[in-house]
């Protein structure tokens, strides 16, 4: 998943949701989930439906790929990098999994539970596209002091292409995960302070969205 193309805002792969079961996505309908008899049901079911975007169904395939890739029904952050791992093998993804480990662990204590990772997921998969980028401003937002500086976007652009290794394109030359932050902080940082707040955040990433919304209806058109 990426927001603001050429800018590697942020990375989740589907495959994170899919790896617990292939019928979660960003678009399952009920219709189409498999019949799944779940043995352990988890807590608060009903709670969770009401805060996410999943069915109770959803939430049972869910819960049972948790407990199956996580039995304690706990991810400490060794266990959630090795699982990242699998999906950039060319690559070194252990920087950027720690980050998004940290983004997933809102209660700051090391560890995940379901309801941290199936709150995180609702709000990737199906959530708004302002929820969307607030969550994506929390992954970047380093510090948790409410602000993007240019130190914390470069550390998480540098993992990303850590992250994706020989696999990017154009080749990484070294400069260019540096010149990609200074160009895209230009755009966001509109008072030119020094630090990114949130609205500048959603404001800049939208723009962009609708310049590659207006690119593609060009392009439908020619």
């Amino acid at each position: 998943m990426y927001f603001c193309e050429g800018s590697h805002i942020t990375i989740i792969p589907s495959d994170l949701a899919l790896s617990l079961h292939p019928h979660i996505s960003s678009s399952t309908n009920e219709d189409e989930l498999e019949m799944t008899t779940v043995c352990h049901r988890p807590e608060g079911l009903d709670q969770l439906e009401a805060q996410t975007n999943f069915t109770k169904q959803e939430l049972q395939i869910l819960y049972r790929g948790f407990k199956n890739e996580c039995p304690s029904g706990v991810v400490n952050e060794e266990t959630f990098k090795h699982i990242y791992a699998q999906f950039f093998p060319h690559g070194d993804a252990s920087t950027y999994a720690h980050y998004l480990f940290n983004a997933f662990d809102t209660t700051n204590n090391g560890s995940i539970k379901f309801k941290d990772f199936v709150m995180g997921l609702s709000t990737l998969l199906r959530g708004t596209l302002r929820e969307k980028l607030e969550w994506t401003f929390h992954l970047y937002d380093i510090n948790r002091d409410g602000y993007i500086n240019k130190e914390e976007m470069t550390e998480i652009v540098r993992a990303i292409y850590d992250m994706m290794g020989k696999y990017t394109y154009p080749a990484i030359k070294g400069d260019v995960p540096q010149q990609h932050v200074d160009a895209f902080f230009q755009k966001m940082d509109k008072n030119k302070d020094g630090v990114v707040t949130l609205e500048e955040f959603v404001v800049a990433c939208q723009e962009v969205r609708c310049c590659l919304f207006i690119k593609l209806l060009k392009v439908r058109e020619e």
